[in-house]
C-alpha cells in the first residue's frame, strides 16, 4: 500500500458534516435519514426536483444564487433558488401543453447552458422521465437512445437538431423537437404560467434515465426511481460536505450520471450555489473561474487532473484558489502522484470517489474527516454494505482480489435496465450486485481498485491490473497519462502494452528514433521500479491523445480493438478521437 495523507486539525478550515464516520456507519439508517433530510408530501409522495428546487422557496435560500452560468463567449449569468422554480414551473407548463404525461420520455440534447438545467427539473415536476444526452453524440448515437426510449419530446437547439433531423423519420415516438433558440418556442415556455402543480411521485416511480455503453452490443439504458435523491442529497452533504457559505463547481456534463446526481439533484437539495462553464477545458480559464467565483468546493476528473498537472504549478500561483477548502475526484481512479500534486498546488489532496451510473450515487469514498491512505478508493457510505466476493459471490477476506460488490437496497440504485430485464438481473448474483470492477480490502477497511474485470491482465501467471502500470508510467515526469492493455502473447499468455501521451516538451524529443528508445526503456524501468518485474510494459507505444468517453474514462477496449484489428464498438460515449 502506498503512504497516507494524515489529517491534522489544522487542515479544517470547516467542521466537516460527517465527523465520526465509523460511529455514523453503525448507527446509520436510510429511513431516518430520509425523514430527516428530504422533504414528503402527504401519503409518502415525493419528487425529487421539488426537493432540489422548490423546497428552499420556505426559507431564505429562495434569494440565494443557485446557478452561476458563464458561456463559452464569456457570457454571464445567474439565477436565484426562486428564479429557478419559477423557470421549471413554465417548463413543466410547456410540456404539459405539448401533452406529456406522466411516464412519458422527454430527452434533452443540448450544450451546457441553463436550459439544459431548467429543462430537467421541469421534466421531473410533471411525472416524465428525463434523459440526458452528451453534445458530442452524433446521428447513430442519438438513433440508438432516442429509438429505444421510445422518447416523446426531444428538447435542443438549432445547431444540434441539424444531427437529429437526419434520423427522424426513423423515429416514429418522437412527437415534438422543442429548439431552445427559436423565437416561437422561446415565447411558448416564457407566456407558460409560473404556477405548477408538482406531480407527487411514489418513491419508486422513474424519475431519469442515462445510457451506457459496454464492451458489447448497444447502450443499454439504466433508468433511477425519484427516490434515489435521498442518496444524491446525503451523499452530497457527508461526502461533498456542503456548507451553507460554500460555492460549488462540478466539472461534469449532465449527460453523465455525476452532472445529475451532484450538479442538479444532490447539490441544490443542500441549497449550495452552483458554477455551471460551458466552454472547452482550459487551464488558464479554469484557474479563472476557481478565483473569480470564489469556488470552494471542486468535484472533477483525475483526467483533467493530469491535464492540470501538464500546464505546470507555476500556472497555479498566478491565481487566488486560498477559497478552496475541499477538493474531489470522480470518473476513473485517481493515480497517487494526482493526490501529491493537489498538495503541492492547492494545499488540499484530491480525495477520490467510487461510483458508477448503475449505482446513481457514491458508495464508496474518501471524506474529510478520515485520513487518505494515497491511491485506494476510501470505505463504504454509511447505508452501504460493500464487500469483495469471487466469481460464484463468495465474500472474500481482506487482502484477497475480487470483484468489488454491494448489498442491494440502496436508494440510488438502479431500478431497471430499460426493456431489457434479463440485462438488470445479471447484475446480481447470490444476493450482491456486482459491479465489474475488481480491488481488494484492506485489514483497516479500506478498498484498493485493480481494474475493470475484463481489463486485468494476466501475464506469465501473476495478475497485474492497469491501473497500477499507469499510475506508476504517470509518476514519470515526461508522462502526461497512459493507458495499459494485455496483449496476447505465445510465451507469457500475455503481455503488457502502454500507451502513452507525453509533455509537449517530451513529444518533440521523441522525433529522434534513438532518444524515443531510450525514453521507452526508461518508462519500463520505472515501473519495474514501482511495481514488480513482470508488471512493465514490454511494449510502449507514444500517441497524441488516448480514447476518453467525456466522463474522462480511459477506454482501454477501444485501445485493445485497434491495437488486434477488432471491432472498436460502440464509441458513442467518447470523445473525438
Amino acid at each position: 500500500m502506498l503512504d497516507q495523507f494524515k489529517k491534522s486539525k489544522k487542515y479544517f478550515k470547516k467542521t466537516p458534516n460527517l465527523e465520526n464516520y465509523e460511529k455514523t456507519y453503525r448507527e446509520f439508517s436510510w429511513k431516518n435519514v430520509s425523514e430527516s433530510e428530504l422533504t414528503w408530501f402527504d401519503n409518502g409522495k415525493v419528487n425529487a426536483a421539488y426537493n432540489a428546487i422548490d423546497r428552499h422557496l420556505d426559507s431564505p435560500r429562495k434569494n440565494k444564487i443557485a446557478l452561476y452560468y458563464e458561456g463559452p463567449n464569456g457570457e454571464q449569468e445567474k439565477y436565484t433558488f426562486e428564479e429557478m422554480s419559477q423557470k421549471s414551473n413554465k417548463f413543466g407548463n410547456f410540456l404539459k401543453a405539448l401533452g406529456v404525461k406522466r411516464g412519458d420520455r422527454v430527452f434533452i440534447f443540448l450544450p451546457r447552458n441553463p436550459y439544459l438545467y431548467i429543462a430537467f427539473l421541469g421534466i421531473l415536476k410533471i411525472g416524465a422521465i428525463a434523459g440526458t444526452l452528451f453534445s458530442a453524440f452524433q446521428e447513430q448515437a442519438l438513433y440508438d437512445r432516442l429509438e429505444n426510449s421510445g422518447a416523446k419530446v426531444l428538447i435542443t437547439d438549432k445547431e444540434f437538431a441539424v444531427r437529429v433531423e437526419k434520423i427522424r423519420h426513423k423515429l416514429p415516438n418522437l412527437k415534438h423537437l422543442v429548439l431552445i433558440d427559436d423565437e416561437s418556442s422561446l415565447k411558448e415556455i416564457n407566456d407558460s404560467s409560473a404556477e405548477l402543480h408538482i406531480d407527487r411521485m411514489n418513491p419508486e416511480d422513474y424519475a431519469f434515465m442515462l445510457y451506457t455503453s459496454g464492451t458489447t452490443g448497444k447502450p443499454k439504458g439504466v433508468v433511477h426511481r425519484h427516490l434515489a435523491i435521498l442518496s444524491e442529497h446525503i451523499t452530497a452533504k457527508y461526502v461533498l460536505d456542503f456548507h451553507e457559505e460554500d460555492t460549488y463547481w462540478c466539472t461534469a456534463d449532465p449527460g453523465w450520471v455525476t452532472g445529475i446526481a451532484y450538479e442538479i439533484l444532490g447539490s441544490w437539495s443542500n441549497g449550495v450555489a452552483s458554477v455551471v462553464y460551458g466552454g472547452r477545458f482550459d487551464a488558464s480559464k479554469w484557474y479563472e473561474i476557481l478565483e473569480k467565483y470564489k469556488v470552494s468546493v471542486w468535484y472533477t476528473a483525475p483526467t483533467a487532473v493530469r491535464m492540470l498537472m501538464a500546464q505546470g504549478i507555476d500556472l497555479v500561483r498566478k491565481y487566488n484558489l486560498s477559497s478552496l477548502r475541499h477538493i474531489l475526484s470522480v470518473g476513473e481512479p485517481l493515480n497517487p502522484e494526482a493526490i501529491r500534486w493537489g498538495l503541492q498546488a492547492f494545499g488540499l489532496p484530491f480525495h477520490d470517489t467510487w461510483w458508477q451510473t448503475e449505482t446513481g450515487a457514491i458508495v464508496i469514498a474518501n471524506y474529510p474527516c478520515l485520513d487518505i491512505k494515497i491511491g485506494s478508493m476510501g470505505k463504504p457510505f454509511p447505508g452501504i454494505t460493500a464487500g469483495i466476493v469471487d466469481d460464484q459471490g463468495k465474500e472474500l477476506p481482506p487482502g484477497q482480489e475480487g470483484n468489488i460488490a454491494l448489498k442491494p437496497g440502496w436508494p440510488s440504485m438502479m431500478k431497471t435496465i430499460w426493456r431489457r430485464p434479463e440485462k438488470y438481473k445479471s447484475y446480481f448474483l447470490n444476493d450482491w450486485y456486482i459491479s465489474g470492477d475488481r480491488g481488494l480490502k484492506d485489514k483497516d477497511g479500506y478498498f484498493w481498485f485493480i481494474g475493470r474485470a475484463d481489463d486485468v491482465i494476466k501475464t506469465s501467471g501473476e495478475r497485474v491490473g492497469p491501473f497500477e502500470v499507469e499510475s506508476a508510467l504517470v509518476e514519470h515526469p515526461s508522462v502526461v497519462e497512459a493507458g495499459v492493455i494485455g496483449k496476447p502473447d505465445s510465451l507469457r499468455g500475455e503481455i503488457i502494452k502502454a500507451f502513452v501521451v507525453l509533455t509537449k516538451k517530451y513529444q518533440d524529443k521523441v522525433q529522434d528514433k534513438n532518444y524515443s528508445d531510450q525514453l521507452k526503456q526508461e518508462l519500463s524501468l520505472q515501473v519495474r521500479k514501482h511495481l514488480a518485474g513482470h508488471a512493465y510494459p514490454r511494449e510502449i507505444e507514444f500517441m497524441d491523445k488516448l480514447p476518453k468517453t467525456r466522463s474522462g474514462k480511459i477506454m482501454r477496449r477501444i485501445l485493445k480493438a485497434k491495437e488486434m484489428g477488432l471491432p472498436i464498438g460502440d464509441t458513442s460515449t467518447l470523445e473525438e478521437f
